[in-house]
């Protein structure tokens, strides 16, 4: 094990175990150093890692704190390394997300209030009146996450948020067939959200996983192996 892994190992072990809680100030730098058994160069570059994740929040001027170690900050730090997946690995992410989005929409069909319905017509008439594709793919993404937030888990919310920025890596609306996707892809979200409107749980989960399932299918048969691209 490299003095980086010993120190960021060692960290994450105080912070695991309680010793340093949420929000509370790590011990000062020389105190750690002799503790961990690392040099101060391993120390910082260990602190810049836990950073880097949502771990812990350098302050300029006061010091470095635990953060407050909300899981929907924590998971959200998994797209610097979800952003990395290559298709194939993205696909099998696909059946993780199927599951999640059932569930939110169903969520979401007990617990929407009358503003959340309105903004999902309103997303939807905007996506079905836009000819930009990238337009198309940030409404079609504000959609999903209006319906996540309605669920009322923000953990889960921020997963599926960090599976959807992958995904929208890949853009098929500007593919040939570009036209007949974003037209079953606006009759999937009108009947999404009108199963919430209806208080159905169980068509706007079956709606959600139909809908993904299809981009799912879009991706597999017309996306090159790797392009770095925007989603359906």
């Amino acid at each position: 094990m490299s003095a980086v892994d010993k120190a960021f190992h060692g960290l994450r072990h105080m912070i695991a175990t309680g010793r340093l809680a949420a929000g509370e100030r790590i011990p000062p730098e020389a105190d750690l150093c002799e503790e961990l058994g690392v040099s101060r160069g391993s120390l910082r570059e260990a602190v810049r890692m836990l950073a880097a994740l949502g771990v812990i929040e350098p302050r300029h001027g006061s010091g470095t704190y635990v953060s407050q170690l909300r899981p929907e900050d924590l998971i959200g730090s998994l797209s610097l390394t979800l952003q990395l997946l290559p298709l194939p690995g993205l696909l099998e992410v696909y059946e993780i997300r199927r599951v999640l989005e059932a569930h939110v929409a169903a969520k979401a069909a007990a617990r929407a209030t009358p503003g959340t319905i309105e903004t999902l017509f309103s997303l939807i008439e905007a996506m079905e009146a836009t000819d930009d594709p990238t337009e198309a793919s940030e409404l079609d993404h504000r959609f999903h996450v209006e319906i996540a937030r309605a669920g009322g888990n923000p953990t889960l919310a921020s997963l599926l948020a960090v599976f959807r920025a992958r995904s929208r890596k890949y853009q098929v609306f500007t593919l040939p067939e570009g036209p007949e996707l974003r037209a079953k892809s606006d009759a999937d979200h009108r009947v999404l959200a009108t199963a919430i409107a209806d208080r159905d749980p169980g068509a706007a989960a079956g709606a959600a996983e139909a809908h993904v399932a299809q981009t799912e299918r879009w991706l597999r048969a017309l996306m090159p192996p790797v392009e770095d691209n925007a989603d359906a």
